[in-house]
């Protein structure tokens, strides 16, 4: 092991944590924004206290999310100074509008919505959490359009003399093709993960609290299911858009999810396969013809190219090398990441048949529902372990690879104590919140009355 592996190490376990409270943040603003839209058109009491619930859930996970992202951040000049110095001029300009536009948009909103309660006028109160959502958005579009640029550079030339890539079109980096699809995937997956945050958390408290407050979870959980069933359809649609690009763009990451080895027409989507990696085959391998070629190409005799062609194109086009990613890890991520994904979307759509019409699930439904929350956690995991660990060995595809992109004099003692330290800070903040929540949680809404309501947040509350 040397100063790249856990250089390698470090990002991934950074990503990871910070994927755990991105999602959440991205579609629980939104959720906070529609029920205070739908008190304020109403002007129900019960819709206004579950704001206000889950607004100070919003919150913490918001303050998780930031701190874990800056540091993910500071890793670019600290262990990969060569990729930075490499990427700098391109991903300048989608960085610099995330902090200048979208993050400064929705910390300043998030402020004003925070302790404007009492203060600013109910119209303009709404319009600031509508403004913080769309800051969350925003934020995650312009950091996905810099991710989907390692994955499908364009918009760029290399500077011979600097060895540089010099950004020669944003509008091509920010409509980049991989951007626009990865953002409606990774989008509507939040709201996935949110709306089941949603249902979890009424789940729990019509199940453990049943006599108290009955009518406002349940409203909310109703919400939540919606959330849930809508985005489901749309991750699922989107994922059909990211499998034709990922044909198109990333042929060998398709071929690695599906231990595809050889190119070959009316290709099968393999449901459960045992391969051997070293002769690169398959001794098992049972899959359904013709779905991976609909899926690839969107023809049932579309060919598909396998890993052991596309690894003899690579060493014809950029020399000597192992081209091929982690196969076992991208087949099991893939499967992983739809299993889990699939399970949370089918909570909300179940979830929306039994409680219709006014109809009460029984108490294993209310179980049932809870476990939805860390499915699809899980399934947005899996989805970036996939999407990362797929670009390998590049960093930014078919321009630098990972083994040129550390930092050179950064050594593997250094990267180890980072990694101990952060990981054990890590740990901390993990405990912290998860206490923060749920004392939120068991805590419940506030009380009814309309100064309690109306008031600005306490110190402990925000």
């Amino acid at each position: 092991m040397d100063a790249l592996d856990l250089a390698r190490w470090q990002f991934g376990i950074t990503t990871v944590y910070h994927f755990l409270f991105v999602p959440l943040t991205i579609g629980l603003s939104v959720i906070v924004a529609s029920l205070q839209t739908v008190w304020h058109r109403t002007g129900r009491p019960e819709l206004l206290r579950a704001t206000r619930f889950f607004g100070n859930l919003y919150l913490i996970n918001t303050a998780m999310g930031v701190v874990t992202g800056l540091v993910q951040e500071f890793q670019f000049g600290m262990n990969w100074s060569n990729y930075a110095t490499f990427v700098g001029d391109v991903f300048g300009a989608p960085l610099a509008l995330e902090a200048l536009l979208a993050f400064f948009l929705e910390a300043t909103f998030l402020g004003l919505w925070m302790f404007g309660w009492d203060k600013l006028p109910r119209r303009v109160h709404l319009a600031t959490i509508w403004a913080a959502a769309i800051g969350s958005n925003l934020s995650a579009y312009f950091i996905l359009a810099a991710n989907a640029w390692m994955r499908h550079p364009v918009g760029f030339e290399v500077d011979e003399a600097t060895g540089r890539a010099r950004m020669t079109d944003l509008w091509a980096v920010l409509t980049n093709p991989q951007a626009i699809s990865t953002f409606v995937h990774v989008v509507s997956a939040s709201f996935v993960v949110a709306g089941l945050f949603v249902v979890a958390v009424s789940a729990y408290r019509l199940l453990k609290h049943s006599d108290e407050d009955r009518a406002l979870f349940r409203t909310a959980l109703r919400a939540g299911l919606t959330v849930t069933a809508i985005a489901g359809v749309i991750v699922a649609g989107s994922g059909d858009g990211q499998a034709k690009l990922m044909a198109q763009y990333e042929p060998m990451k398709l071929a690695a999810a599906e231990a595809h080895w050889d190119t070959g027409e009316y290709a099968g989507f393999s449901l459960f396969a045992v391969g051997d990696l070293t002769e690169r085959r398959n001794i098992v391998d049972i899959a359904v013809t013709p779905v991976l070629s609909f899926l690839a190409t969107g023809s049932i005799d579309g060919e598909v190219q396998g890993v052991n062609d596309l690894q003899e194109q690579f060493e014809q086009t950029f020399g000597p090398g192992d081209y091929v990613p982690n196969v076992a890890v991208l087949y099991w991520a893939f499967r992983l990441m739809m299993g889990l994904g699939l399970a949370g979307a089918a909570v909300g759509l179940v979830g929306l048949w039994m409680t219709r019409k006014g109809r009460e699930p029984e108490p294993w439904a209310y179980r049932v529902a809870m476990l939805g929350l860390p499915a699809a956690l899980a399934a947005n995991i899996f989805g970036w372990i996939l999407t990362e660990m797929g670009r390998q060995p590049w960093t930014v595809v078919g321009e630098l690879l990972t083994a040129a992109s550390v930092s050179p004099g950064v050594s593997l003692g250094e990267v180890a104590f980072s990694l101990a330290a952060f990981t054990t800070v890590y740990a901390v903040l993990a405990v912290v919140e998860a206490r923060l929540l749920w004392r939120c949680v068991k805590a419940g809404p506030p009380p009814a009355e309309p100064e309690a309501l109306t008031r600005p947040m306490s110190y402990q509350e925000a």
